[in-house]
């Protein structure tokens, strides 16, 4: 079979997250995975995941350059996985709950009703981050079981720094959907390094070396070399 018709037998892929690499450190690998099988991989980045922070020399435009950059590093990073588009929802950085929650929703309703994806990933629930509590919430409420819905599959990521940070009064990350990444882990740590702006050092959990530790002990979990974990939302066969 040649690779364009791979392609056009190819599932709908989307990935909802909250700022850029959110989607490469929540299902990096299984996103190179879909990708290498030929289905079309499509990620909606909801927030702008830069202006919140605080930086040792703020210029007038400091703001506009770092996100032009992180906007250049999330293409480059979807590129190495062989995403089939990226976007942008510019929602304002760690402010999401500001914003009318109907309006988060229509967001994703959009992009879903465009793209008619077969399979959903998105944040888990239990996340310290409030732009990832509000993008679950977004797409939960997007991907509910309307006759006709075209989402048969609903499972949420876990990400290093963030879903593991979050206190006993919620529910932890427990997972029950485990994906083989053994050959596509190494695309993921590549894709990582166009977000350099984002990673720390060893030992913060958001190093390279945290990252793909976690892949490895996932992959311990069920017999093989590296794994990315996932709770099922949902699952329609």
């Amino acid at each position: 079979m040649s690779q364009s018709q791979k392609n056009a037998n190819g599932k709908s892929i989307l990935v909802v997250a909250a700022h850029p690499d959110d989607e490469i450190l929540g299902c990096g690998a299984t996103m190179a995975r879909h990708a290498a099988h030929g289905d079309h991989v499509r990620v909606l980045l909801m927030a702008e995941g830069m202006t919140s922070r605080r930086w040792p020399a703020p210029p007038a435009d400091r703001d506009r350059r770092l996100l032009v950059k992180l906007t250049q590093g999330a293409r480059r990073a979807n590129d190495i996985v062989g995403s089939s588009s990226v976007e942008f929802g510019g929602f304002p950085d760690n402010r999401m709950d500001s914003m009318d929650l109907l309006s988060v929703i229509k967001r994703v309703e959009q992009t879903i009703e465009r793209f008619r994806p077969e399979v959903v990933y998105t944040h888990h629930a239990a996340d310290v981050n409030i732009d990832h509590q509000i993008t679950h919430q977004a797409v939960l409420t997007a991907c509910r079981p309307i006759p006709g819905h075209p989402v048969k599959r609903l499972l949420f990521s876990e990400v290093v720094s963030s879903t593991h940070w979050q206190n006993a009064r919620r529910a932890p990350f427990s997972p029950t959907w485990f994906i083989d990444v053994s050959h596509t882990l190494a695309l993921k740590l590549k894709a990582l390094r166009a977000y350099s702006l984002e990673m720390r050092s060893w030992p913060h959990a958001r190093s390279y070396k945290a990252v793909e530790a976690l892949a490895r002990w996932r992959g311990s979990v069920v017999g093989c070399e590296a794994a990315e974990a996932f709770e099922t939302g949902r699952i329609l066969e």
